[in-house]
C-alpha cells in the first residue's frame, strides 16, 4: 500500500530540514554513550530508553533488512528493489559494490534514497533525522574486483557503514565491507547494540576478518547477512565462545533496549 500524500510530504519536509542543517554538528546518542565514562552519563538515557517501544527488524534477503521504528518509519538496507516485504520503505540505503546492493531506479514513491557513495566526487556524508530515527554513515573503501587480493585497486569511500539510532538502540549495517577497520572507523561508529555483518567469507571479507571486527564491535546482537553457503557453525567457531547463538523460525526480530540479551548473541533469522 502506498503512503498517503500527507505522510510522504511529512517525510520529505524532514529531509529538507535535515539537509539545510548539514553544517550544524549533529548529536549522536550512540557516540555520546560510547565516549561517556562507565555508569555515569547514560543515566538519563536509560530513563528515556525505558519509555520507548520496540524496533522490528525483518530479514528480506541478501543484505537487505527492513527496520521499522516505533514512530512508523520504515528503512530498507542495501536496497536493490528485489527484496520486499510489507509496505514500501520510507528510507532506503544503498552500497555500490555490486548491483545486488543498489539500484539507480528505485520506486519513485520512496521518499528518501541514501547512497553510501559520493555522487559529487566527495565521500557520502549522511547525518539526518527522519521522524524518530537518526541516520548517519561511516565510509569505507571497496575493491573493483572480487576476492581478498590486497593488491586489487580500491575505490576510496565507495561503501558506507550505516548507523540507525532509534528507540534508544544503536543499529549498524556494515554493508559490503572489503577491509579491516582502523581505530578511526571504530571511533566514528561508536557503540552498537545491534550489528548486521556479511559472512560470505569471500566477496566481502574473509571469515577471520569479519570475525575480528564482530568481536571488536561487541554488539549485544549480531545479525548475519550476505551468507551464500557459509556454514553457520564455521562463523560461530571463528568469532569465539563469548557469543551465544539463537536460531529463530521467524524472519522478524522485535527488540528494545530493555530486551537486549545479557551476553553477545548471534541471532539467525529465518531465511538467513
Amino acid at each position: 500500500m502506498l503512503r498517503s500524500v500527507s505522510a510522504v510530504f511529512a517525510l520529505l519536509s524532514s529531509l529538507i530540514s535535515s539537509a539545510a542543517a548539514q553544517d550544524v554538528p549533529r548529536s549522536s546518542e550512540c557516540l555520546a554513550m560510547a565516549n561517556a565514562p562507565p555508569r555515569a552519563a547514560p543515566v538519563s538515557l536509560r530513563t528515556v530508553a525505558a519509555k520507548t517501544d520496540e524496533v522490528a527488524i525483518t530479514y528480506a534477503g541478501h543484505s537487505t533488512y527492513y527496520i521499522d521504528t516505533p514512530g512508523g518509519v520504515r528503512i530498507a538496507t542495501d536496497y536493490n528493489g528485489a527484496y520486499r516485504t510489507g509496505r514500501l520503505p520510507d528510507v532506503v540505503t544503498m552500497n555500490r559494490a555490486h548491483s545486488t546492493h543498489y539500484t539507480l531506479f528505485p520506486d519513485s514513491h520512496i521518499p528518501i534514497v541514501l547512497h553510501g557513495w559520493g555522487d559529487d566526487g566527495q565521500p557520502a556524508r549522511i547525518s539526518l533525522r527522519v521522524g524518530d530515527v537518526f541516520i548517519r554513515n561511516v565510509t569505507t573503501d571497496i575493491r573493483r574486483y572480487f576476492g581478498d587480493d590486497s593488491n586489487a585497486e580500491m575505490i576510496k569511500d565507495g561503501n558506507s557503514i550505516f548507523i540507525f539510532e532509534a528507540a534508544g538502540l544503536c543499529i549498524g549495517h556494515l554493508g559490503h565491507l572489503h577491509h579491516k577497520l582502523d581505530e578511526s572507523h571504530f571511533a566514528a561508529i561508536g557503540r552498537l547494540d545491534i550489528v548486521m555483518v556479511p559472512i560470505d567469507g569471500a566477496y566481502t571479507m574473509s571469515l577471520d576478518g569479519i570475525s575480528d571486527i564482530t568481536r571488536r564491535l561487541r554488539a549485544s546482537v549480531v545479525l548475519p547477512m550476505h551468507r551464500f553457503m557459509t556454514p553457520l557453525d564455521e562463523f560461530m567457531r571463528r568469532i569465539g565462545q563469548q557469543f551465544e547463538i539463537d536460531v529463530r523460525t521467524e524472519r522478524t526480530l522485535k527488540i528494545s533496549r530493555d530486551s537486549l540479551p545479557g551476553a553477545p548473541t548471534v541471532i539467525i533469522l529465518d531465511g538467513v
